[in-house]
């Protein structure tokens, strides 16, 4: 195994136990942070147990079953590993390559699959029930931001004092935000009432980045009409001049 073409990949070492089990050790870099030593999953080499294998060459050609002493002797003379990569069927295959090079690979792809994964979040949003136009508005803008970033938006209405006695305020409030945002999110939670407070919860809908640049081109010719007609052009009025008469 050849660590020194895969600079992530800082030792790869076997450790042997009582002499008779074999262990790999990788020490991985990452970053600035400590390194760490991780056991894989496969076994290779003499960590094989299986007296058989179904042997995969180094040129990814199908060799056959084999045992196990013939595939490590084919390994051997590649100059690579035996690598067990499927070990829960019978026999397990087994395939000829280059160990630190399959680990380093496979640690870059799950390192890539984690990088795309986005955690889901819940965020909230309060409102009164007597809200007014310009606050609901800018506050149904900042949960379409959410929404657009899939995350979930919890819609909270908290009711002081007399407010208590007009909770359909808030059931009004609630009615509105889901008739407004329906075409981009659905209602995961019907209204929770608990003690003064009023509360929803909404999710994106897959598709919410299409369906939002679809509004925004629908919009835009609308606005560029509108710009036109006030950029153009009104031509003055000339008034008349009477043509004098000779006497």
């Amino acid at each position: 195994m050849k660590q020194a073409e895969f600079p992530e990949i800082l030792e790869i070492s076997p450790v042997f136990i009582s002499g008779k089990k074999e262990v790999l050790i990788i020490r991985i870099k990452r970053g600035k942070a400590k390194t760490k030593e991780v056991v894989p999953k496969e076994r290779i080499n003499n960590q094989i147990t299986a007296d058989k294998v179904r042997l995969i060459g180094s040129d990814g050609k199908q060799v056959g079953v084999v045992n196990i002493r013939e595939a490590l002797r084919r390994a051997e003379e590649a100059e690579l590993d035996l690598v067990e990569i499927s070990p829960n069927i019978d026999p397990p295959v087994c395939r000829i390559l280059d160990f630190s090079k399959y680990y380093f690979q496979k640690e870059k792809k799950a390192k890539e699959a984690r990088k795309k994964q986005h955690e889901v979040e819940v965020k909230e949003i309060k409102f009164g029930p007597n809200t007014e136009e310009h606050d609901y508005n800018f506050k149904k803008n900042n949960a379409i931001k959410f929404l657009k970033q899939h995350n979930k938006v919890k819609f909270t209405i908290r009711f002081r004092g007399r407010q208590m006695a007009h909770k359909e305020l808030g059931y009004r409030v609630l009615d509105k935000l889901k008739e407004d945002l329906a075409h981009i999110a659905d209602v995961e939670s019907e209204p929770v009432a608990d003690r003064n407070l009023l509360s929803i919860v909404v999710t994106p809908k897959k598709d919410i980045e299409r369906i939002l640049g679809k509004d925004a081109k629908t919009t835009e010719p609308a606005a560029a009409e509108t710009v036109a007609e006030q950029q153009e052009p009104v031509t003055p009025e000339v008034p008349e001049v009477a043509e004098e008469t000779e006497e």
